[in-house]
């Protein structure tokens, strides 16, 4: 199997893969793993990130075929998908590619079909080396670009993906693939598969969900799309934890 994966929950329990945005790893969805305990938790570091395979390509068809492979491998059928962000679209990206491993779709605060122009200025922005001289230092950055994340969950994140590399403090991440992944989110939104349950959470305090976006999942999906905003930023299941826990134990059942 390729991709690093995490495992939490009832290992007899209804099985959710879960997969981060850029930047982050499986075990950013700690705070779900103790909220949801009965549930089969399956979560990936996405290639490129955490301590799955770094090297190329990181285009969305082949992170879809990474998590084909993770579900074959954990001997999965179908599974609820869970992601956020960037993971959002290369769940989305699954749900289209093999429907039949699909049970259900949440997507946090999803990055589909995002303007090219702010993709291209968040590449430029991302591709510098990114280093720390002290743990100390990584952690006030980090706890600066997450202000409305507890100081507990910042201390979770530099405790499992900061780490000594070339002489320095870096994020355990592929600075590449980070570029990459701005790329894939420029291109144009798709929307789940007809007659697949989903649901979107949209962070009310950021501006990656589109309601053109929510007006075409509408149109795809009826009934089976449910809509629940949350006051949060972007990084909205760190944020409000219990909120969106309680929107997944609703949707899953």
């Amino acid at each position: 199997m390729s991709l690093y994966v995490h495992h939490a929950g009832d290992p007899a329990g209804p099985p959710v893969l879960a997969v981060h945005g850029v930047t982050g790893h499986g075990l950013r969805w700690r705070p779900l793993f103790a909220a949801l305990p009965r549930l089969r938790w399956i979560a990936v570091d996405v290639r490129g990130h955490g301590r799955s395979p770094w090297a190329p390509p990181w285009n969305l068809e082949r992170h879809v075929a990474d998590l084909v492979e993770v579900l074959d491998a954990e001997g999965v059928g179908r599974a609820v998908v869970v992601g956020h962000s960037f993971g959002g679209a290369v769940a989305t990206h699954l749900a289209r590619t093999a429907p039949d491993r699909v049970d259900r779709l949440a997507l946090l605060d999803p990055a589909l079909g995002l303007d090219p122009q702010d993709m291209l200025d968040a590449a430029e922005d991302t591709r510098a080396d990114v280093t720390f001289p002290t743990r100390d230092a990584a952690r006030a950055a980090k706890a600066g670009s997450w202000a409305d994340v507890p100081g507990a969950l910042v201390d979770a994140e530099v405790d499992e993906h900061l780490e000594q590399r070339d002489g320095a403090w870096r994020w355990r991440l592929s600075q590449a693939s980070l570029v990459a992944a701005w790329a894939e989110m420029a291109r144009p939104a798709v929307v789940p598969p007809a007659g697949l349950p989903t649901l979107v959470v949209p962070a009310g305090r950021a501006d990656y969900v589109s309601d053109d976006w929510l007006a075409a999942c509408h149109a795809a999906l009826g009934a089976d799309l449910t809509v629940a905003p949350v006051d949060a930023g972007h990084m909205v299941y760190l944020e409000r934890p219990a909120e969106v826990a309680a929107l997944l134990r609703e949707f899953v059942g």
